[in-house]
C-alpha cells in the first residue's frame, strides 16, 4: 500500500487545473483521479476539495454547470476556463523551476 503525501500549500489548485485540464469532471471524479495517478499517494478529502473548488471558481479559473454523474446523481461537473488554463501553464511552469531548485539543494 502506497503512502499518503501531505501537499505543500498551493498544490492543490494546480493538481485540480491539471486535472480538469483533460475533460470536465465532478469533484468526486477529481479527487478519484488525483488519488489514481498520483497511484494512491494522494488522497484529497472533501473538506480541502470543495472550498478549493469554489476559490478557483471564484477566481474564474474554472466554471461549473449542474449534472448528472454516472450513478444517476446530481452533479456539479467543473471545467477549466480559458483564463484557467494560463493559470495552469503557469503554475506548471514555477512548478518545474521549483521542482529543479530543490532537486539541485538535495543534490548538493
Amino acid at each position: 500500500m502506497a503512502q499518503t503525501l501531505d501537499l505543500p500549500q498551493g498544490t492543490l489548485d494546480l493538481l485540480i487545473l491539471k486535472t480538469l485540464a483533460l475533460e470536465p469532471r465532478h469533484g468526486w471524479a477529481i479527487a478519484e483521479r488525483i488519488q489514481q495517478i498520483s497511484s494512491e499517494a494522494l488522497r484529497i478529502k472533501q473538506g480541502s476539495l470543495y472550498p478549493a473548488l469554489q476559490r478557483l471558481e471564484r477566481r474564474g479559473w474554472i466554471k461549473g454547470r449542474w449534472g448528472t454523474s454516472g450513478n444517476n446523481r446530481r452533479a456539479k461537473y467543473y471545467e477549466l476556463t480559458r483564463s484557467g488554463q494560463k493559470q495552469l501553464t503557469a503554475e506548471e511552469s514555477a512548478w518545474r523551476k521549483l521542482i529543479v531548485a530543490v532537486g539541485q539543494v538535495l543534490e548538493a
